[in-house]
């Protein structure tokens, strides 16, 4: 008992370290910022909120001139979501499996921590589908479209092939349009970094317009590279997969966890959502939206946007950092920006004609919190332009606690905007007023 009382007091205590943030999140936001200096702590901040869920008839509160309503409750940590040609809304239910920190207390305290934010326990490993068949903006029908899969995240249907990304590789199915269900066995397209360990696990997959490649995100296996640069091979990059071969390359590189894949319509560029480092203060490292250069590097881990060098890390690497891009748009620090989708198709009003949609999941190394809800970000000749327009937000309650946090997003071919909320456990619908 004692071994247990220990590490739950620790736990408290660090709950109660760490620093404060000193700027308001909107300075971490935006096309041009300046950063702070770095704050290191002999503890680093954390400050997670603990998950209730949504009670009785409450729901997140949408902005002005739109109005939110379930389009799906009940669900079991739904994180991504991806729509079908003939309208059904497919969502990967999946969760983190912790592995390789077992037995310590390393181990011991990432668990806790999680576990108040949400984020274990056993994962459903499957894809549900969504039928709204009188489209009346909420799924009558669902079913299990895929079971038996690996943590899957991102989703894509090629032809008459779908493509799941796993947290160690990419599969595909055959499909028939209407189909409901599948049960054929999966065909490995290619592995991906996975296990042990694999602390960034969620991959995201984009197919090209011509259906020849695929897109994939891979996150880091570690903050800034403190469990060794061996584990990190092909991590923190975005790879360009050959889907008639399985040969790939690294596109991009120097990416701690991008999760978000889309293509910007007007420039046709690749753009990306990324989640960047923790543990130098509540006011760093902004969250950050970019156009992805092909062969280009984003800093990790020596550097942070641009050439903003991390002296945590050992050994340094100026030449790399040299090279390193400075991102589009900032996001705010600690946001945990993860869900992005285009406005295209979108029927919520004129303020939302031309930009992006951002679910941010919510911080943890940040006080006080940042994130938790559902941004859209204005666009102008295909780049950001202007201040952020709160979406979706209400998803901490009056209390600090977390009603729910918003992962994917995706407009749908009727014009509203879907928000998967894995705490929530519902998949939410913004529609104009």
């Amino acid at each position: 008992m004692k071994l247990l009382i220990i590490p739950f007091t620790l736990a408290m205590a660090l709950s109660a370290c760490g620093d404060s943030a000193k700027n308001d999140v909107s300075a971490g936001i935006g096309e041009n910022i300046t950063l702070p200096q770095p704050v290191e702590t002999a503890i680093p901040t954390v400050h997670v909120a603990k998950v209730v869920g949504w009670q009785g008839e409450t729901k997140p509160e949408a902005a002005p001139g739109t109005k939110v309503v379930a389009y799906a409750k009940l669900l079991e940590h739904p994180r991504w979501l991806y729509q079908l040609p003939n309208g059904d809304v497919l969502v990967a239910e999946s969760n983190f499996v912790m592995q390789g920190l077992e037995g310590s207390i390393k181990g011991w305290f990432a668990k806790y921590f999680l576990t108040k934010a949400g984020a274990t326990g056993v994962s459903p490993d499957r894809i549900t589908l969504l039928r709204d068949k009188d489209g009346d903006g909420v799924a009558e029908t669902r079913s299990t479209f895929l079971a038996g899969l690996h943590s899957p995240f991102g989703m894509a249907l090629i032809g008459d092939r779908f493509y799941v990304a796993n947290a160690d590789s990419i599969v595909s199915f055959p499909y028939s349009e209407g189909d409901m269900t599948i049960a054929a066995a999966p065909t490995k397209l290619i592995d991906l970094p996975g296990m042990p360990l694999n602390h960034h696990w969620t991959k995201n997959i984009l197919a090209t317009e011509d259906g020849r490649k695929l897109y994939v995100t891979v996150g880091s296996n570690s903050n800034i590279g403190e469990n060794g640069m061996d584990i990190e091979e092909g991590r923190a990059a975005i790879w360009e997969v050959d889907i008639e071969s399985g040969h790939h390359r690294i596109y991009a590189s120097g990416i701690r966890n991008p999760n978000g894949l889309v293509w910007e319509p007007e420039t046709k560029k690749l753009w990306t959502v990324v989640n960047e480092r923790d543990e130098i203060g509540s006011d760093l490292v902004p969250d950050y939206m970019t156009s992805v250069q092909e062969g280009g590097f984003y800093g990790w881990p020596y550097s942070y946007y641009g050439q903003h060098v991390d002296t945590r890390v050992n050994p340094q690497n100026p030449e790399l950092v040299a090279k390193a891009i400075v991102p589009d748009y900032a996001l705010g620090p600690h946001t945990a920006s993860l869900g992005l989708t285009t406005a295209t198709g979108n029927q919520l009003g004129q303020a939302f004609e031309n930009g992006m949609f951002v679910g941010q999941h919510g911080s943890w190394n940040r006080r006080p919190y940042s994130g938790y809800k559902v941004i859209f970000v204005p666009f102008k000749s295909g780049k950001p332009s202007g201040k952020p327009i709160d979406v979706l937000t209400g998803f901490i309650d009056a209390d600090d606690n977390a009603q729910g946090r918003p992962v994917g997003v995706l407009v749908d071919k009727a014009g509203g905007l879907l928000v998967a909320d894995d705490v929530g456990n519902t998949i939410w619908r913004v529609t104009a007023h």
